[in-house]
């Protein structure tokens, strides 16, 4: 045997671990030829595999170890991984398009072209499995990227094109978790990595069916012991794989009935019958007997047929309903006596196009071995190790959190991947913050949000590490939910709206009066811890008397609010102007305690009115005049129009649009306030301009019939 040589590349280790035999090859791909190092084969000693699924792990374990051994002890080193191939069994595919689009025009890299391969195997197994009914896990095992697309026109290479959007037509195949997993336990039983798991036919066709033969319609059948695998080739790409349950196993099953033998002798008569005249064998007897090659085509005849016409059939379903042009066959159970024809005849095809394929596809592997099996049982291993090389979509086993898990690798994989597989809470891998605090402020949703948590502590073997930090098989994981954040708190004295001040004007000084809050209808003081659900009105107004107690100075007579007389419990608001006589006495006294009423507090207002409207009511009696004077209807006899008993509908002129004035017996100007859109909680300019009639207007004034109003904030001369 050829032992390892210097600067000879990277040795690729390939397994078939087939149903009748386990076949090992270590070889290296230098100048586009693969470089066969070793090759080994051996047979399982009892049926641990049956239709190319492990039955008995263990003993394919150790049937794997002494394949192993014996190519470690031919090179003389040691072999930590390797590639497998899946059988076809339960074979399920799904074809896709995916695209990946870029804001300008892109130079496709390799690096490119995988990551998009990549998105199309993640979209074709999102799609497997919101189509999968049934109750089993599956894993990508391979994929095929069929057709390739520069902004929407095909193209065989993207890498170096400048591209806005390159896309792919992709072909993946899925199998049961129970399929992987035995592969994966049996190799790891001896101490061995998977580097890369693939199919079977995708691994024959890698030496079966060469690139520039593919723009043919053709199809590749590999025939094992336990399973028959189909791909199909069309324009340049593989369109479709496919299986059947059916292969060399059943001819032999048939051979045990017929010669009376145990399953591995009936195995050595279909073998030798291939290239003997007559086989002599033993039977259970132990009697010699004899059979010719004739006799045992003649018996394995029938399920020949039968096999053929199942190979047949999957091939057409796979190709669109139809033949294809011609047939490459694999695998030890194709060169049964008899196969191809028959598969040629139930395909209706002529029987030159279906052969059997081995050493005539070999023609880029060189053996550096002694007396190499260049045969047809042999191309499937070596596309195996091929394979390595075409994609890397093995999985990788991780301990996360004390529990061991398998992913699929896609290159790619991080700490947030396997937090995912393992349903991990997302939540808990980032800061969590503490419950938000929501109330409301003049009718008006807050919220103010929690503190922000710790994030989560994570650690790969060891090493502190994030989300994003990369793993690899037999990588330790331990991941420490994050922890949540103090709840959200707020003093009401923080509120935005309290830290402005109010500005008035008080017998001709400038005065900043701070704003108060009532709490659910409390005056509170600003170190109140505000509470869920508080309902929080800020008083935008001081009365007369509460300027005078602020001031600590006394409230003298002859108040004038905007010089307009006004009363201890006038409202005063943004850039009012207040003068009173410190030294006279207080003005409407005794009217004040027959007829005065408490301001209403902020957020219990009647009916909704605010702002100047409630000051007017304030100002007037019960019959809508300030007290000691005479209502309108005394002073202006048929002014306006009555609707109900004692109201009068008055209508009125205000920034150039009819106002309706109703509710009430008479109207003063300040009424005006309660039926227009005038914010005084917005102040939009240094003071107020009130205007009645073309000239200046006191907020007592008595209104009528007609009268022609203007009100605006001053500076802005914006009209509400």
């Amino acid at each position: 045997m050829a032992g390892v040589k210097e600067g000879q590349g990277q040795l690729v280790f390939g397994l078939d671990i087939g149903t009748r035999s386990i076949v090992g090859t270590v070889g290296y791909l230098s100048d586009k030829k693969f470089h066969v190092l070793a090759q080994r084969v051996r047979e399982h000693e009892t049926r641990a595999m049956l239709d190319g699924q492990i039955h008995d792990i263990v003993k394919v374990g150790q049937t794997i170890q002494a394949v192993k051994e014996q190519l470690e002890e031919d090179l003389g080193r040691e072999l930590t991984e390797v590639c497998i191939a899946a059988a076809g069994r339960v074979l399920r595919t799904v074809t896709t398009h995916a695209e990946q689009e870029f804001e300008e025009d892109h130079e496709v890299t390799e690096e490119d072209v995988y990551s998009l391969s990549t998105l199309g195997i993640e979209q074709a197994y999102e799609e497997f499995q919101g189509s999968n009914d049934l109750d089993m896990k599956f894993y990508c095992v391979g994929y095929t990227c069929m057709r390739y697309y520069m902004n929407g026109y095909q193209i065989g290479n993207l890498v170096g094109h400048k591209v806005r959007v390159m896309s792919v037509d992709l072909i993946a195949t899925f199998l049961p978790e129970d399929v992987v997993d035995g592969l994966y336990k049996a190799v790891e039983l001896v101490g061995l990595h998977v580097a890369n798991m693939t199919l079977e036919p995708i691994a024959a066709i890698q030496v079966a069916i060469p690139e520039r033969f593919r723009m043919l319609n053709m199809a590749l059948v590999d025939v094992g012991a336990g399973t028959s695998d189909i791909s199909i080739t069309k324009e340049g790409t593989i369109t479709a794989y496919g299986m059947i349950p059916v292969a060399g196993d059943s001819l032999t099953d048939i051979l045990v009935q017929h010669c009376l033998v145990d399953f591995d002798t009936a195995e050595r008569i279909k073998q030798q019958a291939g290239n003997r005249e007559s086989v002599e064998y033993q039977d259970i007897m132990g009697l010699t007997q004899t059979i010719t090659a004739e006799e045992v085509e003649e018996v394995l005849a029938g399920k020949v047929q039968e096999m053929t016409a199942l190979v047949a059939e999957c091939i057409r379903e796979l190709n669109g309903d139809k033949a294809v042009s011609a047939v490459f066959v694999v695998g030890g159970g194709g060169m049964v006596p008899g196969y191809t024809e028959r598969l040629a005849s139930e395909l209706g095809i002529l029987k030159e196009r279906v052969a059997v394929r081995g050493q005539e596809v070999m023609q880029n592997i060189q053996f550096e071995i002694e007396n190499p099996r260049r045969d047809s049982m042999m191309v499937t291993p070596i596309g195996i190790c091929l394979s390595y090389y075409e994609q890397g979509n093995n999985f990788i086993f991780v301990e996360f959190n004390g529990k061991r898990m398998k992913l699929y690798d896609n290159g790619r994989l991080s700490v947030a991947d396997a937090a995912l597989q393992c349903s991990f809470p997302n939540e808990e891998l980032f800061p969590r913050r503490g419950q938000a605090l929501t109330f409301q402020v003049n009718g008006k949703s807050r919220m103010v949000r929690g503190q922000q948590g710790e994030a989560a502590v994570i650690r790969v073997n060891g090493q502190a590490a994030d989300i994003y930090t990369q793993i690899h098989n037999g990588d330790h994981i331990e991941v420490l939910s994050s922890t949540v954040g103090e709840r959200a708190s707020l003093e009401l004295g923080k509120l935005g709206e309290l830290s402005q001040r109010l500005h008035v004007v008080v017998n001709g000084t400038k005065i900043d009066l701070p704003k108060t809050a009532f709490v659910n209808e409390v005056l509170e003081n600003e170190f109140y811890a505000i509470r869920e659900g508080d309902q929080i009105q800020i008083q935008n107004f001081y009365t007369v008397e509460e300027i005078a107690e602020f001031m600590d100075v006394p409230l003298g007579g002859k108040i004038l609010v905007n010089d307009t007389p006004a009363m201890p419990g006038t409202r005063v608001y943004e850039n009012f102007t207040l003068d009173w006589d410190i030294h006279g006495e207080p003005a409407y006294e005794e009217l004040a305690e027959e007829n005065y009423e408490e301001a209403p507090k902020a957020g219990s207002g009647e009916e909704g009115r605010d702002g100047q409207g409630k000051a007017a009511e304030m100002l007037t009696g019960e019959d809508g005049t300030m007290p000691g004077t005479k209502s309108l209807e005394e002073k202006e006899p048929g002014n306006g129009s009555k609707t109900t008993e004692g109201d009068v509908t008055l209508p009125v002129t205000v920034n150039g649009q009819t106002v309706l004035l109703t509710g009430k017996n008479s109207y003063i100007f300040v009424d005006v306030f309660s039926f227009i859109a005038f914010d005084l909680n917005d102040p939009a300019g240094r003071d107020i301009v009130t205007q009645l009639n073309g000239r200046q207007a006191g907020y007592m004034e008595s209104l009528k019939s007609g009268d022609v109003i203007e009100i605006y904030w001053k500076n802005r001369n914006e009209k509400m």
